[in-house]
């Protein structure tokens, strides 16, 4: 009997769609439903029954389901979390208001923060002090915090963050309290910092904490609901969420630790990107991934994604660091701004055309959506430029009206009401957005742009990748199979995996290499059983990362930690690592300072798929186009005959000539006048800059 092709689920909710992804064998499925943001999980459940119908399979087929979601971030950015409370140690109650008292605007008189997530009558303070060292100084007062847990009983609160000064080191106060909260207030939610970020610096510590503990109701409910639902359909498999950080975890532990799920989706993407670049050797990559609601932006070195410890969460202004709730959590490095097919177009006070950050999501949607929806959006200037099919978007499941879109566009006022000039110029604002991000990041990164190889996916990227890379100076753009539902497939590429993080302070001139060696491996045992819980007996691999910093210095480095027994002499091998780490930073080295370790981090995670090379191109002819359709050009600002192709027809070695639109079921490739495009050997749509 032959053997069972292996069936896989991904799905992704977005802000405007929901991707799901099935693949069965070497057969990928796909689709695209507008999210529901009453019950994100009935888009979510409605596209599997699709898709299983298609493939002819049963839900008993399936062995394996990632999911990611913007449950946790969207409830953060609109506030519609949990009534929480906030323990802490006495006196420090107010931390979560004045953060490190730094400034984002130096010159805005009037700047205003985002208020803290707990507001300041259920943030409480009790007697009890643990020394920066772990050393009890002041005993907990246990009557004070079981006369806190009656202030929040009474005001219903329905979770509880607990963040003692210095918890990292001595988390004996906050299992304590945990014990007489649980007890007091049976069925809240409890968030301890000493579990949520170990780490120092009160301040980010207690913002993750109450963030995790905000969310937590909503996304346990959430996780448990669909569990249920999915056991009921026949679904017998495990379901795993993904993490900022590009791994995979339980259902379990993600409602134990759901601030960790905020980037998930971006992150999927961003594994997705990887996989791609590795596949085709390319060394140096610019993923774009743009959906119905933002643009995500990373860079990608040698296969790998930039990471980062920070993320900032619903920011005062989006595009101003330091302005939003810091969470420190593992998480992909990337910028992520208003600039999706969603993004709306308005006239601001100086009667300047502008495009974003606020989205018309998936409720009302783009006028041409026909779902109440009034003002106009990148989509609406899509299918009046030319560049959408009305008939064929999303596969057809949702017809678009022309008609409402050019009337949004010309209710605008601007240009004697003109739609198509309106809608090339929404579209050249949001094209030099998505630009202007890369360069910033890039130049935030110490790095460049116009020589790497633009990868584009979600639905809305291969539509304007063209224009982007004409403006970035880029000569190679890639449109990867299933871009329209990226994320969704890098989640099935991503490894289950867990990062622990801990604080411990020590001088790498005097360390206990003994104590150092059992404080790691306890941390590594941490992560391990946690790994164990979602992919137990498989091969794994473990890193270590310090972050460490000359004596006197603000700021941290992160450098590598042998993933092994420590034994004598590694001192000079840990010093060495930062010299390094150091030199490669700022570009020169400090010479007779003392260097001090503060954070150690510690990741397991099982090893994920190998990547297979392909040959980047494989000899072809050039092909004609199926028809052909007029398609405003940015660039002339007139119309031009672009070809039309349906990349179902398209085999590799296939050669197009630029411009053209290839059109497939969750998206459309733009192939500007400046690119020629053809098919390489996995499939992928390659874009080259024509030669002067």
């Amino acid at each position: 009997m032959a053997e069972r092709p292996r069936a896989r689920i991904g799905a992704d909710i977005g802000g405007t769609f929901t991707d799901i992804v099935l693949e069965v064998g070497e057969r990928r499925h796909s689709t695209k439903l507008l999210t529901t943001y009453d019950a994100p999980e009935r888009a979510l459940l409605d596209g599997v029954a699709l898709l299983l119908a298609e493939a002819a399979i049963a839900p008993a087929d399936v062995e394996l389901i990632v999911h990611g979601t913007t449950l946790a971030t969207n409830a953060l950015i609109e506030r519609r979390g949990a009534i929480t409370g906030f323990l802490t140690t006495e006196g420090f109650r107010d931390v979560l208001a004045l953060g490190s008292e730094s400034r984002f605007d130096q010159y805005d008189l009037a700047m205003e923060k985002p208020a803290p997530l707990v507001p300041r009558a259920l943030r409480l303070g009790v007697a009890g002090r643990i020394a920066a060292d772990g050393i009890e100084l002041v005993p907990l007062d246990e009557a004070g915090v079981r006369s806190a847990a009656g202030v929040f009983k009474t005001s219903g609160v329905e979770s509880v963050a607990v963040g003692f000064l210095h918890a990292y080191a001595n988390p004996a106060h906050e299992r304590r309290a945990a014990d007489i909260l649980a007890e007091e207030l049976p069925g809240v939610s409890l968030s301890l910092s000493s579990e949520v970020s170990p780490e120092m610096r009160e301040y980010e510590r207690f913002s993750t904490t109450t963030a995790n503990a905000y969310v937590q109701p909503l996304v346990d409910a959430y996780l448990r609901r669909l569990e249920s639902r999915l056991a009921t359909l026949g679904f017998g498999c495990p379901l795993y969420l993904m993490l900022s950080s590009g791994g995979l975890t339980t259902v379990d532990i993600a409602a134990r630790f759901p601030v960790r799920l905020v980037e998930s989706g971006p992150a999927g993407g961003a594994i997705f990107a990887a996989s791609i670049a590795a596949e085709r050797g390319a060394a140096r990559v610019l993923a774009l991934d743009v959906g119905g609601t933002t643009a995500k932006i990373c860079l990608i070195d040698d296969g790998t994604p930039k990471s980062s410890q920070m993320f900032e969460v619903g920011r005062a202004h989006r595009f101003r660091k330091g302005s939003g709730l810091p969470l420190r959590i593992p998480v992909v490095e990337m910028v992520e701004i208003g600039a999706g097919g969603g993004s709306i177009a308005a006239v601001d006070a100086a009667g300047r055309l502008t495009v974003g950050p606020h989205s018309a999501g998936s409720e009302p949607g783009p006028a041409a959506y026909g779902r109440g929806g009034t003002r106009p959006t990148v989509t609406d200037a899509d299918i009046v430029i030319g560049r959408i099919d009305p008939n064929a978007f999303a596969g057809g499941k949702l017809t678009l009206d022309p008609a409402a879109a050019a009337a949004a566009l010309a209710g605008l006022g601007l240009w004697n009401g003109d739609a198509d000039v309106l809608a090339l110029g929404v579209s050249e604002i949001v094209d030099e957005t998505m630009a202007s991000a890369a360069r910033v990041h890039a130049v935030e990164q110490g790095a460049t742009v116009e020589d790497r190889t633009l990868i584009a996916f979600g639905g809305a990227a291969p539509l304007h990748a063209a224009r982007v890379a004409e403006k970035l100076g880029i000569g190679e753009v890639v449109i990867p199979s299933g871009a329209g539902v990226g994320s969704a497939v890098g989640f099935l590429r991503a490894p289950v995996s867990y990062e622990v993080a801990r604080s411990f302070a020590l001088r790498l001139d005097q360390i206990d290499i003994v104590q150092l060696d059992r404080f790691l491996l306890d941390m590594a045992s941490e992560a391990t059983a946690l790994v164990d819980a979602g992919a137990p007996g498989i091969d794994r691999i473990e890193r270590r990362v310090c972050l460490g910093r000359y004596v006197g210095q603000g700021y941290e480095i992160p450098f590598e930690v042998p993933a092994r027994r420590l034994v004598a002499g590694d001192e000079a091998l840990l010093k060495s690592a930062f010299e390094k780490a150091y030199a490669a930073q700022y570009g020169g080295q400090t010479l007779d300072l003392a260097i001090e370790a503060l954070t150690w981090r510690v990741t397991v995670a099982t090893r994920g798929h190998e990547t297979v090379r392909a040959p980047a191109m494989v000899p072809g002819a050039w092909r004609e186009p199926a028809g052909q359709r007029a398609v405003s050009d940015p660039a002339s600002g007139t119309r031009q005959a672009f070809g039309l192709f349906l990349r179902t027809d398209l085999v590799p070695g296939d050669r197009l000539r630029g411009p053209a639109l290839i059109v497939e079921r969750e998206t459309t490739t733009v192939v500007s006048s400046v690119f020629d495009a053809a098919i390489d050997a996995r499939g992928y749509i390659v874009l080259t800059r024509k030669e002067a």
